[in-house]
């Protein structure tokens, strides 16, 4: 079973993308800290965010925390998706900002992020990565566009060896 803790970022950044249903094809269990809750429901969200996160899907599950010491110089969403991955015992922890990445990564967690799970997804033909990008690219996410090209290369490699394979055709045996 694959347990995944998220933070703020990535949750927004796939539901404005609309590919939040990556998520429970992706995880068994997703977590979010009960802070992360209330970024996601906060006045300057988008509607479309506040709405899905006043009232979640079924996958995920809302929890409170209990915050490290280790975590405290970070954002709220940030350290207390830290804490509560550690706490769990997660598989992955959900990351897009920088500083909560390292402080994870120095912890021993794996980390993700928004381009993480789409680049997952892609793998498993469940969506174009050069389509949600795009969709990435017109929001106001925050990346190297190296890290994007990249991404989109690695992608092509996989794709060129597994010519004829289609996002709609899901995931191979």
């Amino acid at each position: 079973m694959t347990l995944v803790v998220a933070d703020t970022g990535p949750i927004r950044y796939l539901l404005v993308i609309g590919a939040i249903e990556l998520l429970p094809k992706l995880y068994d269990r997703v977590f979010l800290p009960r802070s992360v809750q209330g970024e996601l429901t906060h006045l300057r969200a988008p509607e479309a965010v506040r709405e899905w996160a006043l009232r979640p899907p079924a996958w995920v599950e809302i929890r409170e925390v209990e915050r490290l010491e280790s975590t405290l110089e970070l954002d709220v969403g940030e350290a207390d998706a830290i804490s509560l991955a550690q706490k769990m015992g997660a598989d992955w922890v959900l990351l897009d900002e920088r500083e909560g990445r390292d402080r994870a990564l120095a912890l021993n967690l794996r980390v993700s992020g928004t381009v993480g799970v789409l680049e997952l997804a892609a793998e498993r033909g469940l969506v174009d990565l050069s389509d949600a990008f795009a969709k990435l690219r017109r929001t106001n996410f925050r990346i190297a566009p190296q890290t994007m090209r990249e991404a989109l290369e690695q992608d092509a490699h996989r794709r060129t060896r597994n010519p004829g394979r289609t996002a709609s055709e899901g995931p191979t045996p």
